[in-house]
């Protein structure tokens, strides 16, 4: 790992080349977004009521009471700079600057995702005050046993949602890493027309399966047992909060001998908004 001395000119080159890295966010379009102003934000929810019959003639009226809940999310700050000194243009053919910005976006993309990624597992906060602490219901999560991804697994996941009277005409996303992808092609039990469906996804010709979105995302991380978590959500299941969106400056800093700094920042929060509308799948590997 260098610092901008790496690039100076021992050779000619035209370019920068990114090295391997995932550019930017994957899941902020897979999840429910909101525009916010403030270190904390509430957002109000309203729960499910049953109607009751009426059985005699000029009744009273009956009076159902509505059952008001409320999420809170926790915003932060997220920051990414980096100095390009005069003396350093001059010793590259290139200038680094808008590539530096392009690096710079790519980073806090990633910080979305891993914000977004901890919804499906970290403690949620409710209540008036938010301070109500929520964790995820035992009952959708699917275990690992011994056993990597297997399409009974991905079967259960679906009943889950389907049981909690999810909105079948809402869009619902499965975030694997390739590893899992890799574990579905291995299914012995799976059918003709679904395998078919199965090596579509791998080549990158459909992304759907079972109802699902299927997104490559490798930042998917363990449970204390090793176990990979495989979040499966309904799209409004999630929540990622926006008070400033991903912001870059180039700008020249007179106190580092008028260097210009590349500059990008953030504030974002995130929370699960339904514990009912997400699932844990968990895989060995």
């Amino acid at each position: 790992m260098g610092d901008i001395s790496t690039a100076f000119v021992k050779q000619f080159g035209s370019n920068l080349d990114f090295l391997v890295q995932q550019k930017g966010s994957l899941l902020r379009n897979c999840v429910r977004m909101e525009s916010v102003v403030g270190e904390e934000a509430y957002f109000d929810q309203l729960a499910s009521t049953a109607a009751q019959k009426k059985t005699t003639r000029n009744s009273d009226t009956p009076l159902i009471k509505s059952d008001h809940r409320r999420r809170r999310v926790q915003m932060y700050d997220y920051e990414w700079a980096d100095l390009i000194d005069k003396e350093d243009k001059l010793k590259m053919l290139i200038d680094p600057q808008s590539d530096y910005a392009i690096n710079a976006a790519w980073a806090l993309g990633r910080s979305i995702d891993d914000a977004i990624i901890d919804t499906f597992s970290n403690t949620a906060y409710a209540g008036k005050a938010g301070g109500t602490a929520t964790v995820f219901t035992a009952a959708n999560i699917v275990s690992a046993g011994t056993a990597r991804l297997t399409l009974q697994k991905l079967l259960d996941a679906k009943l889950i949602l389907d049981n909690a009277d999810c909105d079948p005409n809402e869009e619902r996303y499965i975030a694997i890493k390739a590893t899992q992808l890799s574990d579905l092609l291995n299914i012995s039990e799976i059918k003709d027309a679904d395998f078919n469906t199965v090596r579509a996804l791998v080549r990158g010709e459909v992304d759907t399966f079972l109802g699902f979105k299927f997104i490559i995302c490798n930042r998917l991380v363990t449970n204390s047992a090793g176990h990979r978590i495989i979040p499966v959500w309904v799209k409004s299941g999630s929540l990622l909060a926006l008070s400033k969106d991903i912001n870059t400056q180039i700008t020249q800093r007179a106190d580092k001998s008028y260097a210009n700094q590349v500059y990008a920042c953030m504030s974002i929060g995130a929370t699960r908004m339904e514990e009912e509308k997400c699932v844990q799948i968990l895989c060995t590997e």
